[in-house]
């Protein structure tokens, strides 16, 4: 009988030869994908930034520690190291998010990008929404049509059962609240971080997992964007950019992945060796 580090990089094994027989037809929608996304309206900016993906992590410390760093009473951001091991200040430390719940003791938590990962949304009309969320600008109501990335649900809801599952999106609350609030029926993100939970950093929007208030060894990000996770590719899963392929099936496939990696202790080297492959 398989024990859990062999069942989960069978998992793994399986889901990397998918990942690689999918990457012809991943290019030529990747294509696509940067087509549209070169198109998009001055309005593309509100959901999230454009990406630099060639951004440089910030420079090592030698000071290092296994808690994160706070968030400054002030507001201000404390520079972050690639390394997930940053010094920890003396006072209280405030973090981003709130105390974990007692259902989830024990559980590892995950990150979770919205737009192009869960959703894609667009001011142009779609005939086929899932949603239209009403979202105001300047003072002018603009309708957003929102589609939803096949077998999201049952990603969703199956990641709730395994993880402490969290939404951290760089667009603005304004818009990707009522956005998580139509997609979540379940209840399943315990927390939702906006924009203004990001650090800007070289033109960027990056999520600083240090930030949290988890330990890093049982933290996990799922994004499409690397510039995202560029203070902690090591905590990373990616996943291909979404925008309106309905034959899609990537939150389908990562879910053995993810139950697998839901019982391993050591992340970081399950993780390693997804990146190795």
């Amino acid at each position: 009988m398989l024990q859990p580090r062999g069942l989960v990089r069978g998992y793994m094994a399986v889901y990397l030869k998918w990942r690689h027989n999918l990457g012809t037809i991943k290019v030529s929608q990747s294509n696509s994908s940067l087509k549209k996304q070169r198109s998009r309206s001055i309005f593309s900016t509100f959901f999230c930034c454009f990406r630099n993906y060639n951004v440089e992590p910030p420079s090592t410390n030698n000071n290092t520690s296994s808690l994160p760093p706070p968030v400054e009473e002030n507001g201000t951001l404390p520079k972050c190291d690639q390394v997930q091991v940053i010094p920890i200040p003396s006072p209280p430390a405030k973090y981003l998010l709130p105390e974990m719940n007692i259902s989830d003791y024990g559980k590892k938590c995950v990150v979770i990008d919205l737009d192009e990962t869960l959703v894609h949304s667009s001011f142009k009309p779609i005939s086929n929404a899932d949603f239209i969320v009403p979202v105001e600008i300047d003072g002018t109501v603009h309708q957003v049509y929102v589609l939803k990335r096949p077998h999201v649900d049952e990603f969703l809801q199956k990641m709730g059962e395994l993880f402490e599952c969290v939404l951290f999106t760089a667009s603005l609350a304004k818009y990707a609240d009522p956005v998580a609030d139509l997609l979540d029926q379940w209840g399943v993100f315990r927390a939702r971080l906006f924009r203004e939970s990001c650090v800007f950093h070289r033109g960027n929007y990056v999520k600083d997992l240090s930030r949290l208030g988890r330990e890093l060894s049982n933290v996990i990000i799922v994004d499409n964007s690397p510039a995202s996770y560029i203070f902690h590719p090591e905590n990373a899963v990616p996943v291909q950019s979404w925008f309106d392929d309905m034959s899609d099936t990537e939150l389908l496939d990562l879910l053995p992945f993810f139950e697998g990696l839901s019982r391993e202790e050591d992340v970081y080297s399950v993780l390693q060796n997804l990146r190795g492959r």
